[in-house]
């Protein structure tokens, strides 16, 4: 057994999607959770920063003694987790291979589709995963940038919802995928209004994935806490955010307390 936490780290608010089913299915582990608000968003910034924000977060939560890192952001997922194992020794994990597993998994006709943030579709982490998994998968990428402020704004369904949706998804429904990838993790809450448009498509919640992923990870490695006791969750984040204790309520389904705020940067 380990009683250590598990650190989760995310460009903002969205990946306390991943820390609410990281909760849901390993309910007896405390968890360190970071937000890097004082840099939200990675979507738009360099591959080279997003490796240094991502190796600061990494190094900030290993100080709390975490014994697993899951990279909740999609960004740094597909831009900078390669240099994150390599540089550190603790098992570390993004959000994109399990997504992945999980859509080859169940597509029956081999038409993917992926829709995240316009940094995570030009680095086609998501369809070059697919095809070194499938080299026959037919993948089809689109950016959907208008996503978050509408979720950030919980603006989740409804005529504005549902042009903004349509404006986006029409085309990859033309394309008859049966399975469409949520590779971002602010996406799941609009996962309702995505499913009515896209009828009879398999949605894939790559935090769900990601979770059940770290489950069986920290088994493999002996790394699971004591199941008999109820974990705690401390949240840490790098600027005041007023937004936090909203989106937390709209992610998590309750209210949680202030984060602390901590300075990460310049430790990469």
């Amino acid at each position: 057994m380990d009683d250590r936490p598990i650190g989760i780290f995310d460009s903002g608010v969205g990946g306390l999607t991943v820390l609410r089913e990281v909760e849901r299915f390993l309910p007896q582990e405390d968890i360190v959770y970071f937000g890097d608000t004082a840099r939200v968003p990675y979507g738009n910034k360099s591959q080279s920063a997003i490796v240094k924000f991502s190796t600061e977060n990494a190094r900030f939560l290993l100080k709390k003694k975490v014994k697993a890192i899951v990279v909740a952001c999609n960004t740094s997922s597909a831009l900078a987790l390669d240099h994150l194992e390599n540089f550190f020794k603790v098992p570390i994990f993004g959000v994109i291979e399990a997504a992945v597993n999980k859509a080859l998994k169940i597509s029956k006709n081999r038409r993917i589709g992926v829709i995240g943030t316009r940094s995570t579709i030009a680095s086609r982490a998501y369809e070059l995963n697919l095809k070194k998994k499938d080299s026959q998968a037919l993948v089809y990428t689109k950016s959907c940038p208008l996503f978050v402020p509408l979720v950030e704004e919980a603006v989740l369904s409804g005529k504005i919802t549902d042009l903004v949706i349509h404006k986006y998804l029409a085309e990859l429904k033309k394309k008859k995928i049966d399975t469409l990838i949520l590779g971002c993790t602010h996406y799941p809450p609009l996962r309702k209004s995505i499913a009515y448009f896209m009828k009879g498509v398999s949605i894939i919640d790559s935090a769900k994935e990601v979770a059940v992923y770290t489950r069986r990870i920290l088994a493999d490695n002996r790394l699971s806490a004591a199941k008999s006791k109820k974990g705690k969750i401390n949240f840490f984040v790098s600027d005041e955010s007023d937004n936090f204790k909203k989106l937390a309520r709209l992610f998590l389904k309750r209210n949680v307390s202030r984060p602390k705020v901590v300075s990460v940067s310049g430790h990469g």
